[in-house]
């Protein structure tokens, strides 16, 4: 398969790790068919190119992602914009699913949709210029892309429904403080932050990350007795991968471990 050529989306990658800018300044970014089939395109890449252990999703301009793109939605109809709304959660599934972390840089309005897709990522890091929302009730929906689902498992249940059914806009430190986000930097050291994070998790064992992420995401959704179960039978298959005898090979040679992701 070839590298697709994107219109919507910048795609570069380096060192391991790809960014992905969402590039619709004019629009804020809004998310509509052609962004999210070249968002899932560039996941799709992300998946198979073995040289890539991380990826970062930003936007460019003054927003991450304000939201879908209203003026296309307004003009579907109820069934076309359920189609619309399910190619929206197939793609953050399959950011959820991916072995790969994907880190949300998120330099300005994350809102609607876009907020959605920042929940999709593995964690969060924000300028202090971010502003996240779930405001669809003033549009007479409700969030579609699994904003009831994820801010829910990431906030709490009551924290949740204040947020989507007042549609209350709130600036970077209080999602921190509600749990949305992980880290708060300063807007100019957001791009250097967010790279930093993603080298770190890049030079860590690729198996051990994957699996590392499987086991919290899918453990969430068990009971701890087996929960626990599990992440011993993941602990075991890892234990038998040459990542492990390098990495303790390394610890013990007071090195730096080179991991193949085998």
């Amino acid at each position: 398969m070839s590298n697709p050529v994107f219109k919507n989306i910048a795609y570069s990658a380096s060192d391991g790790v790809t960014l992905i800018t969402i590039n619709r300044p004019e629009a804020m970014n809004a998310l509509n068919d052609a962004v999210l089939r070249e968002l899932d395109l560039a996941v799709e890449q992300v998946e198979r190119d073995e040289a890539v252990r991380v990826a970062i999703v930003t936007g460019a301009g003054k927003a991450f992602v304000a939201g879908a793109d209203i003026a296309h939605m307004n003009g579907l109809s109820p069934l076309d914009c359920r189609e619309f709304i399910l190619a929206g959660q197939r793609l953050f599934a399959r950011i959820e699913a991916c072995p790969k972390p994907f880190i949300a840089a998120v330099n300005g309005y994350a809102l609607g949709g876009g907020c959605e897709l920042a929940m999709a990522c593995d964690f969060r890091i924000a300028s202090e210029r971010a502003k996240f929302g779930q405001p669809e009730v003033g549009l007479g929906i409700i969030p579609g892309f699994g904003g009831t689902q994820r801010l829910a498992r990431l906030v709490g249940r009551g924290m949740a429904k204040y947020l989507i059914c007042t549609g209350e806009v709130i600036g970077a430190e209080e999602a921190q403080r509600v749990g949305l986000v992980e880290k708060v930097v300063a807007a100019d050291e957001l791009a250097a932050a967010a790279g930093e994070v993603a080298r770190t998790v890049a030079a860590k064992a690729p198996l051990a990350v994957a699996m590392a992420k499987k086991m919290i995401d899918t453990g969430l959704d068990m009971g701890i007795t087996s929960g626990v179960a599990f992440e011993a039978e993941a602990f075991t298959s890892l234990f038998g991968s040459q990542d492990r005898v390098e990495g303790m090979t390394a610890f013990l040679e007071r090195r730096t471990p080179v991991f193949q992701g085998r």
